[in-house]
């Protein structure tokens, strides 16, 4: 178990720095008002106007980073700082949420694809690393069936990493809707919209950084299970 502790270890540091310089990006580009200022608020419904979205409220929500589409109850929800804030931050993070929502009006087929599959990803979160442990310590302890239990967790967890990858297009489709409304609507200057793309750079990151984590870590434990055999 020394490979997957050093696994972990190394799949955390990178996860922490990719968080830290995200924060970071945030708070620096929080510091660039928009020249038309307007808010996250205003930007976010105008964005859905513009796109023919008449159905979807857009609210505030306590936190930081706490942004998100809700596709059950079709509302846009913005932490405190981006429903009010009027910035290259606010102005990105605003957009990109309203791309969820446009894919959700338009029936992108990746959105479909990970909504479709929460429920599972809902189970094998709670039981898969249990599943997991408890198949290696059966096995360890010579039990016949210590592999089926150990393979079971192994499945439940590759669909906790499926839903990691799937995640990636949908985030990624979102920051290309915003960027490109932001900028063909004339929202931002050529400043604040490279502001905007970085800020939503480092955002997909930590996306990118959960999925391969998930994936080394999967890939980690089918290595045992096929060298236990």
């Amino acid at each position: 178990m020394i490979g997957y502790y050093i696994l972990a270890g190394v799949i955390f540091l990178v996860s922490t720095y990719v968080s830290n310089k995200l924060k970071s990006k945030f708070k620096h580009y929080s510091q660039v008002s928009l020249r038309n200022g307007m808010s996250g608020k205003e930007i976010a419904e105008k964005m859905l106007a513009d796109n023919g979205i008449t159905d979807v409220k857009v609210l505030s929500v306590k936190g930081q980073l706490t942004d998100h589409y809700n596709p059950a109850n079709k509302t846009v929800n913005l932490s405190e700082v981006v429903y009010n804030e009027r910035n290259a931050a606010a102005a990105a993070v605003s957009a990109h949420e309203c791309g969820h929502a446009i894919q959700h009006a338009t029936a992108y087929s990746w959105l479909k694809l990970r909504s479709a599959i929460v429920p599972a990803v809902g189970i094998s979160g709670k039981f898969s690393n249990i599943v997991i442990m408890a198949g290696l310590a059966l096995s360890a302890a010579g039990t016949a069936f210590g592999s089926t239990v150990f393979l079971v967790g192994i499945v439940l967890f590759a669909i906790t990493t499926a839903f990691t990858m799937i995640t990636l297009p949908v985030e990624y489709d979102a920051s290309n809707r915003a960027l490109a409304w932001l900028e063909s609507a004339n929202m931002v200057t050529k400043e604040e919209h490279a502001g905007a793309k970085d800020a939503l750079k480092w955002a997909a990151r930590t996306y990118l950084v959960a999925a391969l984590g998930s994936l080394a870590t999967l890939l980690y434990f089918i290595s045992i299970f096929i060298n236990r055999r």
